[in-house]
């Protein structure tokens, strides 16, 4: 019984905050960019983020991205034989990001800048198949706790809007921790829907 009076005060407080923004929702798709520090490999792909307005400058924010596979070679010289012989194999790395956290827009105007801090993982994986929605959902499908890592990413940008559809521009550090903290440079950029 507690439980349910503690949640419906909490909705009951929380309505009035997400209905009073003319528009309280927004939605879009992105091309996004994805240096990782560790092997110095740039990365491309797509994502989707989708954000309520909580307060009217304050969004809270849900975005993933999949980063393409980016082919590179490694190589491995055996020195136990003579003479030393050389191995050279390609690797198939992706990427997977997932964040959520607020956006805070610093102006009212129809094009305004905005900060944001959002946490997240990001899901490293070696893949040869094709880079192909199909794989991309099954991604998503096998994600698991140990395969993931925990990302802080603090970012800016700028958007504008005339009426319902916009452009923003996205720029922030995704900072990975596995053995440590590592600073990976992130760029997206694309459209969205007010409403």
């Amino acid at each position: 019984m507690k439980r349910v009076l503690v949640l419906l005060l909490f909705v009951v407080g929380l309505a009035p905050i997400c209905f009073a923004q003319n528009d309280h929702v927004q939605a879009g798709v992105y091309a996004d960019y994805f240096r990782l520090s560790q092997t110095k490999t740039d990365f491309a792909g797509v994502g989707a983020r989708f954000g309520f307005h909580v307060y009217r400058p304050v969004m809270l924010e849900a975005e993933m991205s999949y980063d393409f596979n980016r082919v590179f070679t490694e190589g491995f010289t055996d020195n136990s034989t003579v003479p030393p012989t050389v191995t050279v194999a390609r690797s198939d790395i992706r990427a997977l990001h997932g964040l959520f956290g607020p956006k805070v827009e610093l102006g009212h105007h129809n094009l305004h800048p905005f900060l944001t801090v959002k946490g997240g993982f990001n899901h490293f994986f070696l893949d040869s198949r094709p880079a192909t929605v199909g794989n991309a959902i099954s991604s998503i499908e096998d994600l698991r706790a140990n395969d993931l890592t925990g990302v802080l990413y603090p970012g800016g940008g700028l958007e504008g809007h005339l009426g319902p559809v916009g452009l923003r521009l996205d720029v922030g550090d995704e900072i990975y921790f596995a053995g440590g903290a590592h600073h990976n440079l992130r760029v997206a950029f694309g459209p969205y829907i007010r409403f």
